[in-house]
């Protein structure tokens, strides 16, 4: 067989035998024994077997059906791949594959309003980061990154005297809910802080 160039970075290129190779073995499930031949690691044989297009004759068999590739085609545009493959019982692969092979492409986020940057300033300490992204109508993946470019999320939004205060003040008679709407606080953040604070509910005088 024909032995691959090296690059200057140390990684081989593919040879022309290597490539009939893979074209010819990997469909069959021989991805391992492609690895044996050629001297390529495990994984640089599937990455070239992905860029080229080729799959396994097993990846192949499970057909979409017309309602997956509407919600494909759907989700694709504005949805992460790992969240779509969830929703589709499929592997990550298989999800990229068919959206090439349909044509479906990322479509680009737009640029983040000042009013988005507030909001997710506000909500990030505190909130589930799902939720935070239905409300901006945002990726996950989206918030996370612009969370980690504004430095978001290192510290979590402390509590004032006047927040404990009124916190140690409402919570014998108001319900958890009642005083994190009040606060402007997230329910669970609230219950979190009543507990480390040891406050308890008064009970009820027993009656004679």
């Amino acid at each position: 067989m024909q032995k691959a160039k090296v690059k200057k970075s140390g990684r081989h290129l593919w040879s022309e035998d290597e490539i009939k190779l893979l074209k010819r073995l990997y469909p069959g499930g021989g991805a391992r024994k492609i690895a044996q031949r050629t001297g390529h690691p495990l994984g640089t044989v599937r990455q070239q077997a992905y860029n080229m297009g080729i799959t396994t004759r097993e990846y192949r068999r499970r057909f979409w059906s017309v309602e997956e590739i509407e919600l494909l085609k759907k989700l694709y545009p504005n949805e992460i791949v790992h969240s779509i493959a969830d929703k589709l019982g499929r592997s990550e692969r298989a999800v990229r594959y068919r959206a090439r092979t349909i044509g479906l492409k990322k479509e680009t986020a737009p640029p983040w309003s000042n009013q988005e940057i507030r909001l997710l300033k506000k909500m990030y300490p505190d909130y589930n980061k799902r939720d935070i992204a239905n409300k901006l109508g945002r990726t996950v993946s989206a918030v996370v990154a612009r969370g980690g470019l504004l430095g978001l999320g290192k510290k979590p939004r402390l509590w004032s005297k006047r927040e404990l205060n009124l916190l140690k003040k409402l919570y014998p008679s108001r319900t958890a809910q009642e005083i994190a709407e009040q606060l402007g606080r997230p329910v669970q953040a609230t219950k979190t802080r009543l507990f480390k604070l040891g406050l308890k509910k008064r009970r009820p005088a027993k009656k004679n």
